[in-house]
């Protein structure tokens, strides 16, 4: 591992497109031209080398450096992409700024068209950091903790087999609330609020609120609204035994865990933050407007009340 003062900035991309090997490419030529070592993560190295064969001169991510002597990531794809590179430096205080390649890409902070003023400011620290409130997720078999896990999005208690559903019991600060036949339990982030929560009926949170969101997925249950509660509460969510096959843990799409009959899943604020570069100041309402193309026409802006008594 290195240990000289040599700056290391990570690269994270979706190989699988094209147009990210391209962009991952122009930002290592960037940060060579400037004696930055750009990292790569080794499968994308050879991704990279299978569409490049000539590409060389960058650093291997726990092969030549640690993740610990990462600087700052440069993410090039959309909010998959961006929750990869989370789970990479999970635990580190490197800040994340996204190149959005993908659709939506709400959690990036610039458009392709603008990475190469990205990078610069990347180099000269010319962003604020936002951190985002993360879970802590365990899951409990007869007391006893089997599988440990986080999210930055949401964890989702879904059922495995799509004929069969799944019973569970819910329970906030170590209080019952509701049991109930469903699809599955969404329980997220105010990041994550627009991503599944979102699709399954869940409010939209702004990021700078502290909260923890659960939705019931199809339940049949008179009693299945959303629910928002504290940071400091916690929610739990056991597959009862009565459930007639198992259910899946899923963390951001990403981590999963397979849940048999008893099982209970603990979600929780975690104490590590997501990092996040952010290279301009705007309102959310604006990204929800412009991510989500929302319609405003007929906004006339504020409206000052009129001091002449009509």
């Amino acid at each position: 591992m290195t240990t000289s003062k040599q700056r290391h900035i990570l690269i994270v991309s979706h190989t699988g497109r094209r147009d990210s090997i391209d962009a991952a490419l122009e930002v290592c030529a960037l940060l060579s031209a400037v004696a930055v070592a750009p990292v790569l993560p080794r499968d994308e190295y050879d991704d990279i080398r299978a569409a490049e064969p000539e590409f060389d001169g960058v650093e291997i991510l726990s092969e030549d450096v640690s993740i610990d002597d990462i600087e700052s990531v440069i993410v090039l794809g959309g909010d998959g992409t961006i929750l990869r590179a989370a789970e990479l430096v999970r635990g580190t205080r490197a800040p994340i700024v996204g190149v959005n390649l993908g659709h939506v890409g709400f959690l990036a902070e610039s458009e392709r068209e603008d990475l190469h003023d990205t990078v610069q400011r990347v180099l000269v620290f010319d962003y604020e950091v936002e951190e985002r409130f993360a879970l802590d997720v365990d899951v409990l078999v007869d007391g006893k903790r089997v599988f440990s896990t986080w999210a930055l999005n949401e964890a989702t208690v879904e059922k495995a087999a799509r004929e069969r559903m799944l019973e569970v019991v819910i329970e906030v600060d170590g209080r019952p609330l509701s049991s109930f036949g469903c699809d599955g339990v969404v329980m997220s982030t105010p990041t994550g609020s627009t991503a599944y929560n979102f699709s399954a009926g869940g409010p939209v949170v702004w990021p700078e609120v502290d909260a923890m969101i659960l939705v019931p997925l199809s339940a049949h249950a008179l009693f299945a609204r959303p629910l928002v509660v504290g940071p400091e509460s916690s929610f739990a969510v056991e597959v009862l035994s009565r459930t007639d096959g198992s259910g899946v843990l899923w963390c951001d799409g990403r981590r999963a865990h397979t849940l048999e009959p008893g099982a209970r899943v603990v979600a929780r604020r975690s104490k590590k933050p997501v990092r996040l570069a952010r290279l301009r100041r705007a309102p959310f309402t604006d990204r929800l407007v412009a991510k989500f193309h929302l319609p405003v026409t007929g906004w006339r802006g504020p409206q000052s009340p009129r001091t002449d008594g009509l």
